[in-house]
């Protein structure tokens, strides 16, 4: 694609909050009642979602924004369920737990650097509870039941398997206690998961503020749900109003525990002076800002060694294509330093690095300087609309072959 140097103007809605599609999504799926889950969107992740619910024996009709639960479900015959996973961290590390309650066999299937990513806290919950937990090429697999009991888990990995236990744990017959040592990064995606529980009437308490109480034997119950907008890909958007663009943006929660909504007053920070930034509970915002951060007065960053598990690792990646621009980018283990530099066009191709939100941050970059990107296929992962979003509000683009078109025209 070929990114003209262009200025956003207009307003557009938020789209919805996949973190929370995801939550949705599964939590009507386990209450095994008719619901409705609405404004929806139909990113790659949450169609792996829907895939791995299908898996299950889960009956729903999906409609062009929302997802009809009928209740009747249907038992599954085979010894083993598999789960394609696609790509999406969140759908493999949210289904372990649950597919450890259902008796079965699972094989969980998933791209290479997806499997690959850490999973050392399931497989240390499965070897002390005698459960078969294997990573075999591109595939997990588990056999065994999960038990009751009290659970350690590290706060400074991913919060994801924090929710996939907190999915699991009200079914089983006993009560449970989840404990997270060390720092706790990225709360709010727990507390998220807390209150679409708490709407399908399931209890968890909090003991203290690193310990949960689950109560088992507990029925998720029937609610209808509709899906607030998402702070994290408005991020990519609101990007724009640092760089003189005026873009209005209708459907968020002011009162969203959505993490992501820091961005706020990061942005306002990196446009004063060279900010110093906490980037532990809100790694996905990293790309953006260094973005922001390269066409203002620098930043200091810290916080971010978990973004060299990503979709790509994204420290590296951005240092590689921010320094095309002539960014001065230093990438060290927990910590990002970028230096206010002389920003140019590239005069090599940006490499979007099959990770949706370098794609995105690159293409803010390259609307202040123009340019090429190869590789924009990869926001279908969570916001395959964003192309169209950004052409209404007048950033300018286009594209080079017929693959790129037939994405764009799949888009509409």
């Amino acid at each position: 694609m070929i990114v003209t140097k262009s200025k956003a103007q207009g307003s557009c809605f938020a789209p919805p909050s996949k973190s929370m599609d995801h939550r949705y999504l599964i939590a009507a799926a386990l209450s095994s009642q008719k619901t409705t889950v609405k404004n929806i969107a139909y990113s790659q992740d949450i169609k792996a979602t829907l895939q791995c619910l299908n898996s299950m024996g889960i009956d729903f009709t999906a409609n062009k924004d929302s997802i009809d639960f009928s209740g009747n479900n249907k038992s599954i015959e085979s010894d083993e369920i598999t789960f394609d996973c696609n790509e999406s961290g969140s759908t493999l590390r949210f289904f372990i737990p649950i597919a450890l309650t259902l008796n079965k066999k699972a094989k969980f299937l998933g791209s290479e650097t997806l499997i690959h990513r850490p999973m050392t806290v399931y497989e240390d919950i499965c070897k002390q509870q005698n459960i078969s937990f294997g990573i075999e090429g591109n595939s997990i697999k588990t056999e065994g039941t999960l038990k009751a009991d009290t659970f350690i888990i590290p706060g400074n990995i991913s919060s994801q398997f924090i929710t996939g236990l907190l999915f699991a744990l009200p079914l089983l017959c006993g009560d449970s206690v989840l404990k997270i040592k060390n720092k706790f990064e990225s709360r709010s995606y727990v507390e998220m998961t807390l209150m679409v529980l708490k709407e399908f009437g399931i209890e968890v308490k909090w003991l203290n503020k690193k310990t949960l109480f689950i109560k088992g034997n507990q029925k998720y119950n029937s609610t209808e749900s509709t899906v607030e907008g998402d702070y994290s890909n408005t991020a990519f958007f609101e990007a724009f109003n640092t760089l003189d663009g005026n873009v209005t943006i209708e459907g968020l929660r002011e009162d969203s525990l959505q993490g992501d909504k820091v961005y706020v007053e990061y942005y306002k920070a990196l446009c004063k002076k060279k900010a110093h930034l906490d980037i532990s509970n809100c790694p996905d915002l990293g790309p953006i800002l260094f973005v922001v951060a390269a066409l203002h007065n620098g930043g200091i960053f810290k916080g971010t060694k978990r973004l060299q598990i990503k979709e790509s690792n994204r420290g590296v990646v951005m240092q590689q294509e921010l320094s095309k621009f002539g960014v001065d980018m230093k990438v060290y283990n927990n910590k990002i330093v970028i230096n206010k530099s002389q920003i140019h066009s590239p005069t090599q191709i940006i490499d979007g690095h099959n990770d949706h939100r370098i794609v995105m941050s690159m293409v803010t970059m390259l609307s202040q300087t123009g340019g090429r990107i190869e590789g924009i296929q990869a926001v279908r992962k969570s916001l395959p609309d964003y192309f169209i979003r950004i052409k209404k509000l007048g950033i300018q683009f286009q594209t080079e072959n017929e693959e790129e078109v037939k994405l764009l025209e799949e888009q509409k």
